[in-house]
């Protein structure tokens, strides 16, 4: 199994977070996290990048237990809403701290700049580019150590449509190689775009999981966007 979620719980208030999560994605899934603000989405994909400790239950991602924070980094790329770059530094400055940190060979710094559309970027400095510029690197340095999960926050927030599309590129191009993906997001379009599984939360439990097709004729599809 590639991610193996059981009982997760990270309790904020009586009805924000996580309240006994459980889930299993096979690798090569392309998981939609869907629920209202609050409902615990981003909350689940911090717990299994090791951003944050659960309050109780267990995960593992590719084999790797939550608590092993070295494995994670290097099983699981991470990109959250807002992306978390140096804005000072450079493109390449970016990537090339990320790879030291984590001895990922600086070989793989030249190939992402290329592989992502970046080398007419790479000494601009972070703080200078556009947002969806921005997500582009932060994406692109999660992929670093060829990781084989990906999870991204509202991977398409605040972009415009042909940055979108490219998102869209990057990740059916990723899922095609075998990498498994969660997003969460709010959009009707990127699910049915992306996703082959649908994953509900609400007030922190979950009360869907299935196919999109099933989920957009559910009522939980409708309750949600009423």
């Amino acid at each position: 199994m590639h991610i193996n979620v059981s009982s997760i719980t990270k309790a904020y208030q009586k009805d924000r977070g996580l309240f006994s999560v459980s889930f299993k994605a096979e690798k090569g899934e392309c998981i939609a996290i869907v629920g209202h603000n609050g409902a615990g989405k981003s909350t689940l994909l911090k717990i299994l990048s090791g951003w944050i400790v659960p309050d109780s239950g267990t995960a593992s991602v590719d084999g790797a237990g939550i608590d092993n924070r070295p494995a994670l980094v290097r099983n699981v790329g991470f990109v959250p809403e807002t992306p978390n770059l140096f804005e000072l530094f450079s493109v390449e400055y970016n990537l090339r701290l990320f790879a030291r940190l984590f001895n990922i060979p600086l070989l793989r710094v030249p190939e992402t700049l290329e592989e992502f559309d970046l080398l007419l970027f790479r000494h601009s400095r972070i703080q200078t580019l556009s947002k969806g510029l921005k997500q582009r690197v932060s994406l692109g340095r999660s992929l670093l150590p060829d990781p084989q999960v990906i999870l991204l926050d509202e991977p398409t927030s605040g972009l415009d449509f042909e940055m979108t599309k490219e998102v869209y590129r990057l990740l059916k191009k990723s899922n095609a190689s075998g990498k498994t993906i969660l997003f969460t997001s709010h959009r009707p379009e990127e699910i049915r775009t992306l996703a082959s599984r649908v994953i509900v939360l609400h007030r922190g439990r979950t009360v869907f999981d299935g196919p999109p097709g099933q989920y957009f004729e559910s009522n939980i599809h409708r309750e949600l966007y009423s």
